[in-house]
């Protein structure tokens, strides 16, 4: 009798990279419809280019350029798209999204060799490229509610820049908890409603899907400094529950630092990942010259991964370390 043998690990999965995309859209999707309910057509062609212009680019650039004629689409083009989409303002005009995916997708991914060889998180990538070249652009609000792109806000008027500029008191005067949590408030189109987030990340955990560890790590850090610094001048600083439901804190923590490529493997490695993300975050907010630091936070924290992952790697069973010196 002939067995044919193969090398370890042996393990079987009906999992593919195409269904857990799909699985990661669907999850999105309440922050989708939230975008679009707050600010309109406009917020939905954006969504819909960020889909549609992400997998074009890609299958451009593989069958073309890479010359893979083979090439079959297996989604994570359309996650970064739509993330990327959902991170920006939804007065942006659609060209400008379109030049940000041409950094996220040719030169955050594919300059790397694509899927998997990326270390910094691509969707982040093309956010801070348009945030550093077009900042106008990119920090005009809308109205939470409005239709119209003609009805902006000036660029200080997210609840962390009014904390910024003129205190708690003042910031929870024009956006309250409920507002906040529900996505009643101005910023980036996926990250203004808390609800939708969380609705999303559980269809994850429930899937499966997603690195809880990251999230809890992440958003508990802030919470510990966040308190810490309320103590000592709650107007200026704002509460640890502001913090929270404010900004990009809830997208990043939930979608973005949680990507399998980009962030730690191991248990300990994800800990310590949230860890440094949620410190660099607040001291950008506290100190920084901009009222949110959740993109860059994340991107240092990519760089820093690769040092994570040989601090915390698994030891093989058996594995008796060799002392030094010894022959």
């Amino acid at each position: 009798m002939n067995f044919n043998t193969s090398s370890a690990p042996h393990l079987r999965s009906n999992d593919n990279v195409r269904k857990v995309m799909i699985d990661v859209l669907i999850a999105l999707l309440p922050a989708t419809i939230m975008a679009v309910v707050n600010f309109g057509w406009n917020a939905l062609l954006l969504c819909v280019i960020g889909v549609a212009g992400a997998e074009l680019v890609e299958l451009f650039i593989m069958k073309v350029l890479r010359k893979k004629k083979d090439f079959v689409p297996d989604g994570s083009a359309a996650v970064t798209g739509l993330l990327l989409a959902l991170n920006v303002s939804g007065t942006l005009p659609w060209y400008l999204l379109l030049i940000g995916i041409l950094v996220a997708i040719g030169l955050a991914k594919h300059i790397y060799g694509g899927l998997g060889g990326n270390p910094f998180n691509p969707a982040l990538v093309g956010r801070v490229f348009l945030f550093i070249s077009f900042p106008t652009q990119m920090t005009t609000w809308m109205k939470a509610g409005s239709w119209k792109i003609s009805d902006a806000l000036v660029t200080s008027a997210t609840p962390l820049g009014i904390l910024k500029d003129k205190g708690m008191e003042t910031a929870l005067a024009q956006n309250g908890y409920m507002d906040m949590f529900l996505g009643n408030i101005g910023g980036s189109m996926g990250e203004i409603s808390v609800l939708a987030l969380l609705i999303g990340f559980a269809f994850l955990v429930i899937r499966g899907r997603i690195k809880i560890a990251i999230p809890v790590s992440y958003i508990g850090t802030v919470l510990l400094i966040s308190s810490i610094f309320y103590f000592v001048n709650p107007n200026q600083y704002g509460s640890p529950l502001f913090h929270i439901l404010s900004g990009g804190l809830m997208l990043g923590a939930l979608f973005m630092a949680t990507d399998m490529v980009t962030s730690p493997s191991t248990i300990k490695g994800c800990l310590i990942f949230g860890f440094g993300c949620g410190v660099i975050t607040m001291l950008i907010r506290y100190f920084g010259a901009m009222p949110e630091g959740v993109s860059f936070s994340i991107l240092i924290m990519n760089a820093v991964k690769p040092l994570i992952e040989r601090k915390t790697r698994l030891k093989p069973f058996g594995y008796v370390p060799v002392k030094k010196g010894a022959k």
